[in-house]
Protein backbone atom coordinates (compact mmCIF):
# COMPACT_ATOMS: atom_id res chain seq x y z
CA UNK A 1 0.00 0.00 0.00
CA UNK A 2 1.66 3.73 -1.16
CA UNK A 3 2.18 5.34 1.95
CA UNK A 4 0.51 9.35 1.48
CA UNK A 5 3.28 11.79 2.79
CA UNK A 6 1.69 14.58 5.34
CA UNK A 7 0.91 18.13 3.46
CA UNK A 8 3.75 20.27 3.22
CA UNK A 9 3.50 23.58 4.93
CA UNK A 10 1.12 25.94 3.19
CA UNK A 11 0.23 23.45 0.32
CA UNK A 12 -3.47 23.95 1.41
CA UNK A 13 -3.59 27.30 1.18
CA UNK A 14 -7.72 28.70 0.83
CA UNK A 15 -6.58 32.34 0.11
CA UNK A 16 -5.37 33.09 -3.45
CA UNK A 17 -6.75 36.68 -3.50
CA UNK A 18 -2.65 38.44 -4.61
CA UNK A 19 -3.45 36.46 -7.78
CA UNK A 20 -5.17 37.79 -11.12
CA UNK A 21 -6.86 35.36 -13.45
CA UNK A 22 -7.74 36.43 -17.07
CA UNK A 23 -10.02 34.35 -18.85
CA UNK A 24 -10.43 34.77 -22.52
CA UNK A 25 -13.57 32.89 -24.65
CA UNK A 26 -12.80 32.13 -28.07
CA UNK A 27 -16.66 31.41 -28.93
CA UNK A 28 -17.48 32.13 -32.56
CA UNK A 29 -20.62 33.61 -31.10
CA UNK A 30 -21.17 37.43 -30.34
CA UNK A 31 -22.56 39.27 -27.13
CA UNK A 32 -25.14 38.27 -26.12
CA UNK A 33 -25.33 35.15 -27.71
CA UNK A 34 -24.55 32.20 -25.25
CA UNK A 35 -21.73 30.60 -25.20
CA UNK A 36 -21.15 26.87 -24.15
CA UNK A 37 -17.80 27.55 -23.57
CA UNK A 38 -17.80 30.46 -21.51
CA UNK A 39 -20.55 28.55 -19.16
CA UNK A 40 -17.68 25.60 -18.09
CA UNK A 41 -15.09 28.39 -17.90
CA UNK A 42 -17.51 30.10 -15.67
CA UNK A 43 -17.36 26.80 -12.93
CA UNK A 44 -13.40 27.47 -12.96
CA UNK A 45 -13.47 31.31 -12.54
CA UNK A 46 -16.50 30.75 -9.80
CA UNK A 47 -13.87 28.70 -7.80
CA UNK A 48 -11.12 31.14 -8.25
CA UNK A 49 -13.46 33.62 -6.96
CA UNK A 50 -14.16 31.83 -4.12
CA UNK A 51 -10.88 31.69 -2.88
CA UNK A 52 -10.71 35.53 -3.67
CA UNK A 53 -8.65 35.44 -7.14
CA UNK A 54 -9.73 38.69 -9.44
CA UNK A 55 -10.76 37.21 -12.50
CA UNK A 56 -11.90 38.46 -15.77
CA UNK A 57 -13.86 37.45 -18.18
CA UNK A 58 -12.81 38.72 -21.99
CA UNK A 59 -14.92 37.49 -25.58
CA UNK A 60 -12.28 37.57 -27.72
CA UNK A 61 -14.95 38.00 -30.79
CA UNK A 62 -16.65 40.93 -29.29
CA UNK A 63 -13.50 42.75 -29.72
CA UNK A 64 -11.48 44.23 -33.53
CA UNK A 65 -8.49 41.79 -32.91
CA UNK A 66 -6.64 42.46 -36.08
CA UNK A 67 -4.82 39.76 -37.77
CA UNK A 68 -1.35 39.44 -37.22
CA UNK A 69 1.83 38.97 -35.22
CA UNK A 70 2.78 42.56 -34.49
CA UNK A 71 2.33 44.04 -31.02
CA UNK A 72 0.18 46.72 -32.37
CA UNK A 73 -1.58 45.92 -36.26
CA UNK A 74 -2.38 49.92 -36.44
CA UNK A 75 1.18 50.48 -37.45
CA UNK A 76 1.21 47.76 -39.86
CA UNK A 77 -1.91 48.98 -42.21
CA UNK A 78 -4.71 48.07 -40.15
CA UNK A 79 -7.51 50.97 -39.48
CA UNK A 80 -8.45 49.41 -36.16
CA UNK A 81 -6.54 47.18 -33.36
CA UNK A 82 -8.20 46.00 -29.49
CA UNK A 83 -5.04 43.72 -29.11
CA UNK A 84 -2.86 46.56 -27.51
CA UNK A 85 -5.17 47.11 -24.74
CA UNK A 86 -5.97 43.59 -23.99
CA UNK A 87 -2.71 42.63 -24.59
CA UNK A 88 -2.81 45.00 -20.93
CA UNK A 89 -4.99 42.40 -18.73
CA UNK A 90 -2.88 39.72 -20.47
CA UNK A 91 0.28 41.25 -18.99
CA UNK A 92 -1.11 42.12 -15.59
CA UNK A 93 -2.45 38.41 -15.15
CA UNK A 94 -0.99 35.88 -13.48
CA UNK A 95 -3.15 33.57 -14.74
CA UNK A 96 -4.48 32.91 -18.20
CA UNK A 97 -6.85 30.37 -19.26
CA UNK A 98 -8.38 30.80 -22.89
CA UNK A 99 -11.50 28.80 -23.68
CA UNK A 100 -12.42 27.13 -27.41
CA UNK A 101 -14.69 25.00 -28.99
CA UNK A 102 -14.29 22.50 -31.89
CA UNK A 103 -15.03 23.39 -34.68
CA UNK A 104 -13.93 21.18 -37.51
CA UNK A 105 -11.59 18.84 -34.80
CA UNK A 106 -9.91 21.81 -34.00
CA UNK A 107 -9.58 24.96 -32.06
CA UNK A 108 -11.96 28.21 -33.06
CA UNK A 109 -10.06 30.80 -35.84
CA UNK A 110 -10.66 33.32 -33.22
CA UNK A 111 -8.83 30.83 -30.31
CA UNK A 112 -6.28 31.07 -33.51
CA UNK A 113 -5.79 34.64 -33.67
CA UNK A 114 -5.92 35.32 -29.82
CA UNK A 115 -2.83 32.82 -29.76
CA UNK A 116 -1.17 34.56 -32.83
CA UNK A 117 -1.51 37.98 -31.29
CA UNK A 118 -0.14 36.28 -27.89
CA UNK A 119 2.69 35.34 -29.88
CA UNK A 120 3.44 39.62 -30.78
CA UNK A 121 4.44 39.90 -27.36
CA UNK A 122 6.42 37.25 -26.68
CA UNK A 123 10.00 38.86 -27.79
CA UNK A 124 9.74 41.10 -25.17
CA UNK A 125 11.64 41.21 -21.86
CA UNK A 126 10.76 41.41 -18.10
CA UNK A 127 12.76 43.57 -15.50
CA UNK A 128 15.07 40.57 -14.83
CA UNK A 129 15.39 39.85 -18.73
CA UNK A 130 13.51 36.72 -19.45
CA UNK A 131 11.20 36.75 -21.88
CA UNK A 132 7.91 38.10 -20.66
CA UNK A 133 5.23 35.39 -19.86
CA UNK A 134 7.89 33.90 -17.54
CA UNK A 135 6.39 33.22 -14.44
CA UNK A 136 2.88 32.93 -15.68
CA UNK A 137 0.62 30.06 -15.40
CA UNK A 138 -1.71 28.92 -18.62
CA UNK A 139 -4.50 26.55 -19.16
CA UNK A 140 -7.15 25.56 -21.41
CA UNK A 141 -11.12 25.04 -21.52
CA UNK A 142 -12.70 23.09 -24.61
CA UNK A 143 -16.31 22.00 -25.37
CA UNK A 144 -17.76 20.88 -28.66
CA UNK A 145 -20.01 18.40 -29.98
CA UNK A 146 -17.18 16.54 -31.85
CA UNK A 147 -13.92 14.81 -30.97
CA UNK A 148 -11.06 17.33 -30.48
CA UNK A 149 -10.69 18.51 -26.89
CA UNK A 150 -7.27 16.50 -26.44
CA UNK A 151 -6.01 17.82 -29.84
CA UNK A 152 -6.67 21.27 -29.22
CA UNK A 153 -5.66 21.46 -25.53
CA UNK A 154 -2.48 20.10 -26.78
CA UNK A 155 -2.06 22.80 -28.99
CA UNK A 156 -3.07 25.32 -27.34
CA UNK A 157 -0.70 24.35 -23.84
CA UNK A 158 2.00 23.59 -26.34
CA UNK A 159 1.78 27.15 -27.47
CA UNK A 160 1.36 28.84 -24.11
CA UNK A 161 4.48 27.03 -22.94
CA UNK A 162 6.49 27.93 -25.63
CA UNK A 163 5.91 31.52 -25.32
CA UNK A 164 7.14 31.33 -21.72
CA UNK A 165 4.09 30.11 -19.55
CA UNK A 166 4.13 27.28 -16.89
CA UNK A 167 1.78 25.07 -17.70
CA UNK A 168 0.78 22.80 -14.40
CA UNK A 169 -0.53 19.37 -14.34
CA UNK A 170 -3.87 18.59 -15.33
CA UNK A 171 -4.09 22.03 -16.94
CA UNK A 172 -7.05 21.49 -19.49
CA UNK A 173 -10.30 20.42 -18.79
CA UNK A 174 -13.72 20.00 -21.52
CA UNK A 175 -16.86 18.45 -22.58
CA UNK A 176 -18.04 17.02 -25.28
CA UNK A 177 -21.82 15.43 -26.69
CA UNK A 178 -22.19 12.89 -29.08
CA UNK A 179 -20.27 12.96 -32.41
CA UNK A 180 -22.74 15.16 -34.56
CA UNK A 181 -25.49 17.93 -34.00
CA UNK A 182 -27.07 17.07 -30.72
CA UNK A 183 -26.97 18.82 -27.78
CA UNK A 184 -24.19 21.52 -26.30
CA UNK A 185 -22.30 22.26 -22.73
CA UNK A 186 -25.48 24.15 -21.16
CA UNK A 187 -28.78 23.00 -22.87
CA UNK A 188 -30.82 21.57 -20.49
CA UNK A 189 -30.97 17.60 -22.05
CA UNK A 190 -27.54 17.54 -22.22
CA UNK A 191 -26.40 16.33 -18.60
CA UNK A 192 -23.09 17.89 -19.40
CA UNK A 193 -23.02 20.36 -15.79
CA UNK A 194 -23.76 17.00 -13.97
CA UNK A 195 -20.59 15.32 -15.60
CA UNK A 196 -18.53 13.96 -12.90
CA UNK A 197 -15.46 14.02 -15.40
CA UNK A 198 -15.84 17.47 -16.81
CA UNK A 199 -16.54 18.33 -12.93
CA UNK A 200 -13.32 16.32 -11.10
CA UNK A 201 -10.80 17.46 -14.42
CA UNK A 202 -12.33 21.72 -14.42
CA UNK A 203 -11.35 21.65 -10.74
CA UNK A 204 -8.62 19.81 -10.79
CA UNK A 205 -7.40 22.36 -13.47
CA UNK A 206 -8.37 25.55 -11.52
CA UNK A 207 -6.85 24.63 -7.95
CA UNK A 208 -3.46 23.53 -10.15
CA UNK A 209 -3.66 26.71 -11.70
CA UNK A 210 -3.94 28.58 -8.27
CA UNK A 211 -0.99 26.48 -6.62
CA UNK A 212 1.43 26.88 -9.49
CA UNK A 213 0.21 30.39 -9.91
CA UNK A 214 0.96 30.97 -6.03
CA UNK A 215 4.18 29.33 -5.75
CA UNK A 216 5.91 31.22 -8.72
CA UNK A 217 4.65 34.67 -7.06
CA UNK A 218 5.70 33.93 -3.44
CA UNK A 219 9.22 32.91 -5.31
CA UNK A 220 9.65 35.61 -7.44
CA UNK A 221 8.73 33.75 -10.66
CA UNK A 222 11.19 31.73 -12.67
CA UNK A 223 14.96 31.46 -11.64
CA UNK A 224 16.67 33.94 -14.06
CA UNK A 225 20.29 32.60 -14.57
CA UNK A 226 20.27 30.39 -17.66
CA UNK A 227 17.32 31.97 -19.23
CA UNK A 228 18.09 35.58 -19.63
CA UNK A 229 17.35 36.70 -23.27
CA UNK A 230 19.46 40.34 -22.66
CA UNK A 231 22.33 38.42 -21.28
CA UNK A 232 22.63 36.15 -23.75
CA UNK A 233 22.44 38.50 -26.05
CA UNK A 234 24.97 40.15 -24.28
CA UNK A 235 27.35 37.43 -24.45
CA UNK A 236 26.87 35.38 -22.07
CA UNK A 237 26.39 31.41 -22.64
CA UNK A 238 25.35 30.01 -18.77
CA UNK A 239 27.93 27.41 -19.09
CA UNK A 240 27.11 25.84 -22.83
CA UNK A 241 29.75 23.58 -24.21
CA UNK A 242 31.93 25.68 -26.17
CA UNK A 243 32.37 24.28 -29.46
CA UNK A 244 36.48 24.56 -29.45
CA UNK A 245 37.21 22.16 -27.01
CA UNK A 246 35.12 19.24 -28.62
Amino acid sequence: MTEISPLPAGSDRRDFSDLTALFIGCTLKLSPEVSHTEGLMKKSIAIMEEHGVNTELIRAVDHNIAPGVQPDMTKHGHERDDWPSISEKVMAADILVIGTPIWLGDKSSVCARVIERLYSESGKTNRLGQYIYYGKVGGCIITGNEDGIKHCAMNILYSLQHLGYVVPPQADAGWIGEAGPGPSYLDPDSGAEQNEFTQRNTTFMTWNLMHLGSMLKENGGIPAYGNQRTEWDAGARFDYPNPEYR
